[in-house]
Parts: C-alpha cells; sequence; structure tokens
C-alpha cells in the first residue's frame, strides 16, 4: 500500500512540473564530467540530501565549457541543466543576474516544495565564483 501511495504521489507531483522544466530534466544539457576543468566545486542541501557538482573550463572570464552531474530530485537536475546553459559562453561579469528567482522562472516557476532546487542551483554558481583561478 505505501509503495502504492508514493506512486501517486510521484505522478502528482510530475504533474505540477512545466514543460520546460520536464524537457530539462528528461533532456539535460552539459550533464556528466569536465576532464578539462580548472574549476569544480560540490554544492548539497543537507535538508533534502540533493548534491550537485559543477566543473568549468574558464578562460580570460569566460566560461568555456561547463558540466554538472547532480545526485537530486527531479527539479534540481532540471535546474542544474538550466544554469549549464545559461552560464556556458558568458562572461563572468555576466552572471551577476542569475538568481534562484529568474531560474525558478525560466522553468515556468517551481511548486514551492521544489523551490530548494532552484536555490541549490544559484548556491553552486555562487561556489564556482568563488572558485575560479586568478
Amino acid at each position: 500500500m505505501a509503495q502504492i501511495a508514493r506512486a501517486v504521489a510521484r505522478c502528482h507531483n510530475l504533474l505540477m512540473f512545466t514543460q520546460a522544466l520536464l524537457d530539462h530534466f528528461q533532456n539535460p544539457r552539459n550533464a556528466g564530467e569536465l576532464s578539462s576543468a580548472n574549476a569544480s566545486i560540490e554544492a548539497s542541501n543537507p535538508v533534502c540530501g540533493d548534491v550537485l557538482q559543477l566543473s568549468a573550463r574558464i578562460e580570460h572570464h569566460v566560461i568555456r565549457e561547463v558540466r554538472f552531474l547532480c545526485r537530486g530530485c527531479t527539479a534540481s537536475i532540471a535546474c542544474a541543466s538550466l544554469l549549464t546553459e545559461s552560464i556556458q559562453g558568458r562572461e563572468l561579469t555576466q552572471l551577476a543576474s542569475i538568481s534562484a528567482e529568474s531560474l525558478a522562472a525560466s522553468l515556468g516557476g517551481l511548486p514551492p516544495a521544489s523551490y530548494h532546487a532552484a536555490t541549490l542551483a544559484y548556491d553552486a554558481l555562487q561556489q564556482l565564483l568563488r572558485a575560479v583561478p586568478e
């Protein structure tokens, strides 16, 4: 009976997600490892247990390549995918406009219970910016 209840809850949660979020979850952009990275971080959410790793190759203050690995919920994977798509090829000075709110809005909004995913992606970006080699 508990398995049925979990399955019903999962289906209900998926119905609350936008098409944009589901697209990033089902077809994640820039997923995987980046062997040529010169900046790498790991961010986690201790409340839900989601973990996001970002690796980037940054040259002349531009993110040339970025990849992510995420162990987390549907929304966390989608936010990580969107984040990498949003920052790749951009100058570091152009990234100040990215916030948890802007990530959530770009995905068409997040259910309140999933907003932590946008916060995790934003926190990971801030850590990555602090890890940029001089």
